[in-house]
């Protein structure tokens, strides 16, 4: 029987085997210790009740997010949290009541998810960093 010739040597083989496990390890901890979304984001939603733009500055120490609303419905401080790529925060208006984003840091940087704006109805999002 032919032995067949290895192509990588075992420095190759270590090489190869130190990058693919960086990149593992480096996605699994996007995903387990979550991104810091602290800075400036925009989000267009779309409600029921229509469509318009609002504006977060957000400060991240932890899982803990805090920061301030501004938008249609006025100006407003903002509680949430921050468990891996899953982010939810809140606030009150006067005009609307309760207001709860649930969204998902997505690769591409973008948070997507579902909004509900109190007495204005239920709706969608989808956020990006300011620059």
């Amino acid at each position: 029987m032919q032995q067949i010739r290895q192509c990588y040597t075992p420095g190759m083989r270590i090489l190869v085997a130190s990058i693919v496990l960086a990149f593992v390890l480096g996605s699994a901890g996007f995903t387990a210790l979550g991104a810091d979304v602290s800075g400036s984001w925009s989000a267009a939603v779309t409600l029921d009740a229509g469509s318009g733009t609002a504006k977060f500055t957000f400060k991240q120490n932890g899982d803990k997010l805090t920061g301030t609303y501004t938008g249609q419905v006025g100006t407003a401080n903002i509680t949430g949290t921050v468990k891996g790529s899953d982010i939810e925060w809140s606030f009150e208006s006067e005009q609307a009541g309760k207001i709860s984003y649930k969204g998902t840091l997505g690769a591409d940087g973008k948070i997507t998810g579902t909004v509900e704006y109190g007495q204005l109805g239920a709706g969608k999002f989808t956020a990006e960093k300011d620059k």
